[in-house]
């Protein structure tokens, strides 16, 4: 599985003191859950991040995002982040926050 592994070191500093993270490779690259759900991941040198059908919108309207469509086919309420719009620490924060701001309105699994 291909990610970047400095891009997810610095995911799990953002992490870092937030109760129920969990690792797991999966959609090719390194998946970050909160309690059980999903909540960003890193595929090659990209930041995945779940926000949510009701965030999808405004999420894709962001600079240096794209629908997540690893299948081919997108998959809603997922984006990608890409590379050079992360490189900021505060930036990548923020993209981490939202998708752990979704996954604690889900229920636990």
């Amino acid at each position: 599985m291909a990610y970047d592994e400095g891009l997810a070191q610095r995911v799990r500093e953002c992490l870092d003191g937030q109760q129920g993270v969990s690792e797991k490779k999966m959609f090719g690259g390194l998946a970050f859950l909160l309690h059980g759900n999903m909540c960003v991941g890193v595929v090659n040198e990209r930041l995945m991040v779940r926000v949510g059908a009701e965030a999808y919108a405004s999420a894709l309207a962001a600079e240096g995002t794209s629908e997540m469509d690893f299948t081919g086919k997108p998959l809603k309420g997922f984006v990608y982040v890409d590379s050079p719009r992360i490189d900021s620490d505060r930036v990548l924060g923020e993209w981490v926050r939202r998708g752990t701001d979704f996954a604690v309105s889900l229920p636990p699994k």
